[in-house]
């Protein structure tokens, strides 16, 4: 792997000491970082290295999306905010109108975003919601793994069954295959032979976790489902992730839900974490507290419309919460400098207190805290020698962030993803001076048109592209 010397930034180790460095250095050798000086210290080398001048930058860890969804990129503003009829689209699509070709081009398409917003760690639900989860058979996880190994992102897929009643229908496009019933014994078999081909793939860039849907003690069940029926197939998909040292993620937590995990799923664990958990209970913070569960707030999502997580509070437990994305659909991208502004906001005004969530808390939130939530701060998150040289530059040198004092401060109040000069992932540079290196753009973009357009005529939701009556000229939608 090439060796790097990126110098006369201002760099932003966010390691324990939480160091900046004006005029620092950062050296890089096969992937990992070897050494980062100040602008009096010298780093000796005698390899020949490619010189990256960050004059004028901010160096930082990558940033880290805990949260988001495969699939989604495809299928943004369908509908035209009307979240139900998003939701039925996203089934029919994900589950009847989709080919692999269709998973490929949307994993390209949202790491070509993640890169050039400086996001070199995603973790992606294979599927939309909470509980459609493309598992019928390997060749979905397959197109998406490929697709990101191609782009070079650092990726964490999470793959799982889907809500009884068993059986679900799906559609394989790629083998001529009619409409077929899938039970949840298949889709849980399926898990583990993803698990088993990808996790730690890549040299590690590229995992796998594990999901199942969140269930409520007051929820009204199918006819036919049970509660122990839930509770046995939540279990069964826990203890495959325990037997082979997977993360388990759980997407929509609200009232009640996280104590209902703990106490009669068994789900929680210090390798779990959370998403949106809007509107806890003091016993579903009790169960957080006591098992060491992650939280991933997602200030951008319907779900923080409608609850609230309570991040401050959290934090002043103890508890490890990150930010998430939760992107890119319906109505949110990927760029998490974005949502560290809104998560800032969002708390500010609940409380009325504009003291709530510093920047450099809501930056932690996205980079070091975020490598703890999904197991990797051993890793990523920080700048320091021995981690991974996932790195990206932030360009200050624009209108809306000079003057260049308080340079942090200007970054998360000001910035967006599109500031990202460079992006570099195991040592890779995948973008400098906003050109992609790992990605032909046109090409991926194309794809991703072809697909959406034809899954949409696959499933006949063309006309999910039109636009809503109460669109124009007055204050809500008809």
């Amino acid at each position: 792997m090439r060796n790097l010397v990126i110098g006369g930034g201002t760099v932003v180790t966010m390691d324990s000491g939480r160091r900046i460095i004006d005029g620092g250095t950062v050296h890089v050798r096969d992937g990992r970082i070897v050494a980062i000086a100040g602008p009096n210290e010298a780093i000796s080398t005698t390899e020949s290295a490619e010189i990256i001048d960050a004059t004028g930058m901010l160096v930082l860890p990558g940033l880290i999306d805990t949260h988001a969804h495969a699939g989604h990129a495809l299928v943004k503003t369908l509908g035209s905010d009307d979240s139900g009829t998003w939701f039925n689209a996203c089934r029919q699509i994900y589950t009847l109108g989709s080919d692999e070709e269709f998973w490929r081009a949307d994993a390209a398409l949202f790491a070509l975003e993640r890169i050039k917003a400086g996001v070199t760690t995603g973790v992606s639900m294979l599927g939309g919601g909470d509980s459609i989860s493309r598992t019928d058979h390997p060749g979905v996880a397959d197109a998406h793994f490929n697709a990101i190994k191609q782009a070079g992102t650092r990726a964490m897929l999470a793959v799982g069954t889907n809500r009884p009643p068993f059986p679900w229908r799906f559609r394989d496009w790629d083998h001529g295959e009619d409409e077929r019933d899938i039970s949840f014994e298949r889709q849980l078999d399926i898990c583990r032979r993803i698990a088993a081909f990808w996790h730690g793939a890549e040299n590690g860039r590229l995992s796998v976790a594990l999901t199942y849907p969140v269930s409520r003690l007051d929820e009204s069940l199918p006819d036919g489902v049970t509660a122990n029926l839930v509770t046995d197939h939540a279990r069964q998909t826990r203890a495959l992730s325990r037997e082979l040292g997977l993360r388990f993620t759980q997407d929509g937590h609200r009232e009640g839900s996280i104590a209902y995990a703990h106490d009669t799923q068994d789900l929680l664990g210090q390798d779990a974490f959370l998403s949106h958990c809007t509107n806890l209970t003091e016993a579903d913070i009790a169960a957080l507290r006591e098992t060491g569960a992650s939280v991933v707030h997602n200030p951008s999502a319907v779900a923080s419309i409608k609850g609230r997580c309570p991040v401050p509070e959290l934090i002043d437990q103890g508890i490890t919460v990150a930010i998430g994305s939760d992107a890119p659909a319906p109505d949110r991208s990927g760029d998490m400098i974005r949502h560290m502004q809104q998560a800032m906001h969002y708390h500010r005004r609940y409380f009325r207190d504009d003291q709530i969530l510093p920047p450099g808390k809501a930056l932690e939130m996205v980079t070091i805290d975020a490598a703890k939530a999904i197991g990797m701060e051993s890793e990523i998150g920080s700048l320091e020698p021995g981690k991974k040289a996932d790195i990206v530059l932030l360009d200050l040198r624009k209108p809306h962030l000079v003057p260049a004092n308080m340079p942090l401060h200007r970054a998360v109040y000001f910035a967006n993803g599109a500031d990202i000069d460079t992006t570099i992932v195991d040592g890779a540079v995948l973008m400098r001076g906003r050109a992609v290196s790992s990605l032909d753009e046109g090409s991926v973009l194309d794809a991703a048109d072809a697909a959406i357009a034809k899954a949409l005529e696959r499933t006949g939701l063309t006309s999910l592209l039109e636009t809503r009556s109460g669109f124009w000229g007055q204050s809500r939608y008809d």
